[in-house]
């Protein structure tokens, strides 16, 4: 009987322990979500106390911005009338550093910063040295023209024999150096002199001499602390809620956030959007895939093909003209007046007849295309690649002689990627802590829930079992004795002498 009741004892323990399980289990489906939601918001928010501040403020992913020039072929033909030829250089590699300064809480839930950036060369990476020299249309020259088509002759005159004197020419032989980060000019230095607000650069002249050691402007951006639906959205950019530049009130808005952080909890239907001080204006991403980054899940983000369209093809885009053709940006009205476009590289994405007019041209959606990959639980990124061309268009101006006979074309000048993936220390400890944390927590209320569930029933067939084990035994048991009984009986019936006149009879065989 002892077996029987241990047998007992045991089924109901684990009853017990499969019940507790289960509840537990079931307890952690309702609180785990919860948990992992509140961890998430806890550490992308921008506070001085969460995990991802540091990274926010001092970016610790590294950065390269790859630059690729356009050699122009042929530049005395293209001045004949002669269609243009170009030749790819690089790329031009460089380790691009980022850190926030000047940061200040506001009373409404914003904070304010500067982020400088500065530039170091790579000659490992890159595809040839700064020394190189790249034949490109002068900008200052081929821009000036452009912006005196419409002035008097006798305006156009003195332009021209202003550049003749300076030895301005419509192409320019320069080195990769001084074309990113400034050469001296003695025009620039002219004009400078005598009208001091036409050029946002002073002495040198460089295409990217006004980023390097620079800021790109007071942010103002939501820290999700007070008002979660807001984190990282921008309020204010340079003191502006919206731009002056376009012609739209749509195309003036400053929408998304500052381009490094998005909100969590992400869905294919989410979009990225974000606002950009070099082009001047906010772009929209669009889910493309689920994918993986070092075991980390994200979702790939992509440009619309309706980025850089015209206002014909895309009619909220017209904010953005005077266009040409669809594919291109006209982004003169915030580069001092210059007939400059921003498009995807090689003219990937826009009207044909753009990469046709220029030979040398090859656009592709796999070397030309701009993507972002992100986790879509905390809305950081993990990995990115944004690539861009600049280009000028530029034409035969009456008047002018420095622009020959040249065809109306837009010539590309040149196209960069920025382009940066998580690594080392800062990926172990997001995967750590962002990552398998709220994964583990996530399997084990499933794992507890099964365990319970699991051990409760094998207690309940336990219990069924043992009982039909033990009454068997007592059945047995008070079977066996009742047969003793009955045999001890009947011996001591053959022992005791029969009664008178009892008649014994003769057993037959």
């Amino acid at each position: 009987m002892g077996s029987c009741a241990g047998a007992r004892r045991a089924a109901t323990a684990l009853g017990v322990i499969g019940l507790l399980g289960a509840v537990l289990g079931a307890v952690m489906i309702v609180v785990v979500p919860s948990l992992i939601q509140q961890q998430v918001l806890k550490n992308v928010r921008i506070n001085p106390n969460s995990l991802s501040f540091n990274m926010w403020k001092e970016i610790p992913v590294p950065f390269y911005l790859s630059v690729y020039f356009f050699h122009v072929v042929n530049p005395d033909e293209i001045l004949k009338g002669e269609k243009p030829e170009v030749q790819e250089r690089g790329p031009y590699v460089y380790r691009e550093f980022r850190h926030k300064t000047n940061i200040t809480f506001n009373d409404n839930d914003t904070v304010s910063f500067l982020e400088y950036r500065s530039f170091q060369f790579q000659p490992d990476r890159s595809h040839g040295s700064e020394s190189d020299y790249i034949v490109i249309p002068n900008i200052l020259v081929l821009g000036a023209a452009m912006k005196m088509e419409d002035k008097p002759m006798t305006m156009k005159l003195v332009l021209t024999m202003t550049l003749s004197a300076f030895g301005q020419r419509a192409f320019m032989n320069r080195t990769v150096g001084e074309i990113m980060w400034g050469y001296d000019d003695p025009l620039v230095n002219l004009i400078n002199k005598w009208f001091p607000n036409m050029f946002p650069f002073k002495d040198k002249f460089g295409l990217f001499a006004e980023l390097n050691n620079s800021n790109s402007g007071l942010f103002t951006v939501f820290t999700g602390v007070k008002d979660f639906d807001k984190i990282h959205l921008v309020d204010k950019w340079n003191g502006l809620s919206k731009l002056n530049f376009w012609h739209s009130d749509q195309c003036n808005m400053i929408n998304g956030t500052s381009g490094q952080m998005w909100a969590p909890f992400m869905t294919p239907e989410s979009s990225l959007e974000f606002y950009s001080p070099e082009a001047c204006r906010s772009m929209k991403l669009i889910f493309k895939e689920v994918g993986r980054f070092e075991g980390i899940p994200t979702y790939r983000f992509v440009a619309p093909t309706t980025l850089f369209a015209n206002g014909t093809v895309y009619p909220p885009n017209e904010g953005f003209c005077p266009c040409l053709e669809s594919g291109i940006q006209n982004i003169s009205t915030c580069r001092f007046g210059a007939p400059l476009f921003l498009s995807h590289p090689h003219f990937y994405n826009a009207d044909p007849v753009l990469a046709e007019a220029v030979l040398g041209l090859q656009p592709n959606r796999q070397e030309n295309a701009l993507f972002l990959d992100i986790h879509p639980v905390t809305g950081l990124p993990m990995n990115c690649s944004v690539k861009l061309q600049l280009s000028l268009y530029t034409k035969a101006v009456q008047g002018i002689g420095q622009t020959g006979n040249i065809k109306p074309v837009v010539l590309p000048l040149l196209w960069f990627e920025e382009s940066g993936a998580m690594e080392g220390e800062t990926l172990h400890t997001f995967y750590m802590q962002l990552v398998l944390l709220p994964m583990v927590l996530h399997y084990a209320q499933y794992v507890l829930l099964a365990l319970g569930c699991a051990l409760l029933l094998v207690s309940v067939i336990y219990q069924i079992r043992s009982k039909e084990k033990c009454y068997l035994f007592w059945s047995s048991r008070k079977k066996g004795s009742k047969d003793k009984e009955a045999i001890q009986a009947y011996s001591e019936s053959l022992m005791t002498s029969p009664p008178k006149g009892t008649v014994l009879q003769e057993a037959r065989l």
